[in-house]
């Protein structure tokens, strides 16, 4: 069994591949040639939550056990901690060991950029991002990497935290510009901008609810029933898709609390397979997580071992 370190994984993931890999899955899951149960969630101390998440495909399976601690990046420590097993669907050989936050975070970001290009009404060139942890860092350089996006605004509850973000981000990419902004004052100052992503745990609405309507708004970071940070108003405006329809079901708290009609709500499979009518208002994303999406990421990962 190979043994890959965060670095390795990160490596063993080029987005190029990893973009067209999810939309693979996604599709598989929709025609039930991946096996992937809803994800087990235990909770744990200090607010944390211990995810369990197995996908078995014809050629691959993985398991991830990931651990997510909102607290602990006030004590200097990862908030994600966990690991990905790939093993041979047809023997069950245990055949690589994947750092999990780094999977996590590039599959994510995956997901992000299948839903831009899927739902975009043009290829986006400026993008606001509210948060400043590992899923915003990972976005940021997927954004630059894989679209080319060049001006970001990053908004923070910490202007000093929002500002780290930006000098972080303009050191890897010298060609961007990168603006820091609170997100108190989104409401009454929020810039035109192709995307808004929001990759918090809020467990308040952190998205302005009046965007324009061309803008694509991505919701990723809120993952539990009582997280949201989409407002109500905004998801009542306009076509909702998400990643997972059946894991958003019971985790996209956006979604509950907001009591969405969903047989409105449609999925990323459905809508790459029969895109969603001309509209001048541009949907809505939002993600929770799959583990087959963590599937597509091992068969990346393997296919270049």
């Amino acid at each position: 069994m190979q043994i890959l370190n965060a670095v390795q994984t990160a490596q063993a993931l080029p987005y190029a591949q990893l973009v067209p890999a999810v939309a693979q899955a996604a599709r598989e899951l929709a025609q039930q040639k991946i096996q992937a149960p809803e994800r087990l969630v235990v909770p744990m101390a200090a607010g944390g939550v211990l995810l369990a998440m197995p996908a078995v495909g014809h050629d691959l399976s993985v398991t991830k056990l990931v651990t997510v601690h909102p607290g602990n990046s006030a004590q200097g420590l990862p908030v994600i901690q966990g690991e990905v097993v790939v093993m041979d669907t047809a023997t069950g050989r245990r055949l690589a060991l994947l750092d999990g936050p780094t999977v996590t975070a590039r599959r994510t970001a995956a997901v992000t950029l299948l839903g831009i290009q899927t739902l975009a009404p043009h290829t986006p060139k400026t993008a606001l991002l509210i948060g400043s942890g590992t899923q915003a860092a990972a976005h940021a350089d997927a954004l630059v990497e894989h679209l080319g996006i060049a001006q970001f605004w990053i908004a923070g509850r910490s202007l000093a935290a929002a500002q780290a973000f930006c000098a972080k981000l303009q050191a890897q990419h010298p060609q961007v510009d990168a603006t820091a902004m609170l997100v108190g004052d989104l409401q009454d100052a929020l810039t035109a901008t192709d995307l808004v992503l929001a990759l918090t745990t809020s467990r308040t609405p952190v998205i302005p609810a009046h965007i324009g309507a061309q803008t694509l708004a991505i919701g990723v970071g809120a993952f539990k029933p009582d997280m949201a940070e989409f407002p109500a108003a905004l998801l009542h405006s306009r076509q909702i898709v998400v990643d997972d329809l059946g894991g958003a079901r019971h985790e996209a708290g956006d979604l509950l609390q907001a009591g969405v009609d969903w047989g409105q709500v449609r999925d990323l499979a459905s809508v790459l397979d029969t895109p969603l009518a001309p509209s001048a208002v541009t949907p809505v994303f939002k993600t929770v997580g799959q583990a087959a999406w963590d599937l597509a990421a091992a068969r990346v990962a393997m296919a270049s071992l």
